[in-house]
């Protein structure tokens, strides 16, 4: 990579923990622009890697220089707040900035953090991360460092955060396990692998090409290898003790290449298919359900309404929506954990469902990895009268015989993630539901989990914010739009993005939670179609804003500000108690549009401040 005055430049890094070496002799260099996206297995030492260039971790070996001055931001995997303070003061609190704390305003509405005062205590641990993602974007770094940046982000608040990286000459270096994020945003890969680093210039798509031409290339080296290494084996066994200088030589090159002869390449390990799995022709039928919540001050938050769905033998079925609409409690009806307000799920007699949810990662940290899996079953039986060991199984989702054998404590939470998988799959069940199943897991699991269920004869469900896992695995969607709306696609994740496209416009309202891709959004804008002449560029090669669109900024501002009082004023009469059935009715109306035009006018604001 670039080495003319980096923004960061690492050389020679070496980190361990006791005998096991995460990486040695690491070098990349990282210059002014690029987007890089980092890729590694789990427990390979990507978070600590990151952790180390943020100065919270100590190296073995090695240099760590950053440019002189360089303002660098980090957004880490599980971030830490003072549980008291306001989600404001938590975000930053810039006292006599306005513009910046009405960019901090703007930043969190993106990103559905609304009640500004709430403490942070009362936040989810998904929201505390997008407060802990907004305080990074807000700080503007010049080198911005982020670890899982989507997790907990639904796909219109992913799809902002594209555009939102994608604009300027920003400078990023981030972990993701998001595969169309890593496409449409990076630049460059640097895949961490065998304890070293390899760079790819190009996006995700880019580095697989070229990552089966390393392989392959590499695997043709070894062959090479073990075919001269058998010659000169037979030769070493043939000389005498006593050799000459020559012969010396070739004795010291021998053992070089006896070196590169053992090496092994991972081999991707041929598909696993089970075929003891029957289920019979009644899967489940939703008869009419309704479910709502209760809302202190607000209408209830309605999450079905009458909703009727047969679903069919072997459907793999996907869903997708907004944070808040509702599919983790559409999954939890189903299973029975959660109680519908009317209607009922009419199970069939055969179903055994399978289902890894967010909240079900609990083990006995002083158990060993192949224990826990013993635990539920010594073997699975695979049809056809062949089976894996517990073991083998393991092996499979790339847990090596070593791994197995450490205990739980030592794994890294993505490890922790993929052994609670490896769980809910040994059971066997033919009816998997799957809430989030991929965040932190690594993208060589996540390519070894799609062959499962592409090839799985059971029936799968599948909530997602994982754009790329969906298009593999599902063939059907249900799309939650919030307060009891659900569409019903028959198709991936892509073709439904496609098929809205071609859509009528709608008001943002009435739209599904995948959202409008904001790029599009933007290219429609009047102001944001005039062409830029070579005027408009300062010599540092950024774009300077028109008179046209300097204009547009501070009306913005005013219209914003009068947008929040209105919201403010509605707000208040609802809670006041002394509001006509009229007056709610219509102000009920009048909210939803209110959100809407605050987040269309916002998303402008920060597209403009931007230049």
């Amino acid at each position: 990579m670039a080495k003319e005055n980096p923004y960061l430049d690492v050389q020679h890094l070496t980190k361990s923990f006791g005998s096991l070496v995460l990486f040695r002799d690491l070098s990349f260099s990282i210059a002014e622009g690029q987007k890089v996206g980092l890729i590694a297995k789990n427990g390979t030492g990507k978070s600590t890697l990151l952790s180390i260039l943020s100065g919270k971790e100590g190296y073995d070996e090695g240099e760590i220089i950053f440019r002189r001055d360089l303002r660098v931001g980090m957004l880490e995997q599980s971030p830490a707040f003072d549980p008291n303070e306001s989600v404001l003061d938590a975000c930053f609190n810039h006292q006599g900035d306005p513009e910046k704390v009405l960019k901090a305003k703007q930043v969190l509405t993106q990103l559905k953090i609304r009640d500004l005062e709430q403490p942070m205590r009362q936040l989810s641990g998904g929201q505390q991360k997008r407060v802990a993602l907004a305080n990074v974007l807000i700080t503007d770094p010049d080198l911005l460092i982020l670890d899982e940046p989507t997790n907990h982000l639904d796909l219109e608040m992913i799809e902002w955060l594209e555009g939102y990286l994608n604009r300027g000459n920003k400078t990023l270096l981030m972990v993701t396990h998001d595969r169309f994020f890593l496409d449409r945003v990076c630049s460059v890969i640097l895949e961490l692998d065998d304890q070293t680093v390899y760079t790819y210039r190009g996006n995700y798509s880019y580095y697989l090409e070229k990552r089966q031409e390393r392989i392959d290339n590499r695997r043709a080296e070894i062959a090479r290898a073990n075919n001269l290494y058998r010659t000169e084996l037979e030769w070493m066994r043939r000389m005498p003790q006593a050799r000459g200088h020559k012969a010396r030589y070739r004795e010291e090159a021998f053992y070089e290449l006896e070196k590169i002869a053992k090496q092994r390449i991972e081999e991707r390990q041929v598909r696993l298919k089970s075929r003891n799995v029957y289920i019979g022709s009644k899967i489940f039928e939703c008869q009419y359900v309704s479910k709502a919540f209760e809302r202190p001050d607000a209408e209830p938050l309605t999450i079905l309404k009458d909703f009727y769905y047969n679903f069919s033998r072997f459907e793999k079925m996907g869903i997708v929506g907004n944070n808040g609409t509702g599919k983790s409690t559409f999954i939890k009806m189903l299973l029975g954990q959660v109680a519908p307000d009317s209607g009922k799920f009419d199970i069939g007699d055969t179903v055994r469902f399978g289902y890894f949810s967010q909240e079900g990662l609990h083990f006995d940290d002083t158990q060993k990895v192949i224990d826990v899996v013993k635990d539920i079953a010594e073997y699975i039986d695979m049809g056809g009268g062949k089976h894996l060991t517990a073991s083998q199984f393991l092996q499979h989702f790339m847990f090596t015989p070593e791994q197995q054998h450490n205990y739980v404590y030592k794994l890294s939470g993505g490890e922790r993630r993929k052994l609670y998988l490896c769980t809910v799959l040994m059971k066997n069940p033919n009816f998997l539901v799957l809430d989030e199943p991929t965040n932190d897991l690594d993208i060589v699991t996540l390519q070894i989990l799609e062959e499962y269920l592409q090839d799985f004869p059971g029936c799968v469900i599948v909530v997602s914010h994982d754009r790329y896992f969906m298009d593999k695995v599902v063939d059907h969607l249900l799309v939650f739009k919030g307060m009891g709306d659900i569409k019903d696609f028959p198709g991936n994740y892509t073709q439904y993005r496609e098929w809205e496209k071609l859509q009528p416009n709608e008001p943002k309202s009435a739209r599904s939670g995948a959202g409008k891709d904001s790029r599009e959004a933007r290219s429609s804008s009047p102001a944001s179609s005039s062409s830029s002449t070579a005027g408009d560029v300062a010599s540092s090669g950024k774009r300077k804003l028109t008179y046209k669109e300097k204009r547009e900024l501070e009306q913005l501002e005013k219209d914003i500000e009068a947008l929040e009082t209105e919201k403010k004023q509605i707000e208040e009469a609802l809670c006041g108690g002394t509001t006509s059935v009229e007056e709610i009715t219509t102000m009920s109306k009048r909210l939803p549009v209110l959100n809407d035009e605050l987040d269309e006018k916002s998303m402008r604001w920060l597209e403009l401040s931007e230049i």
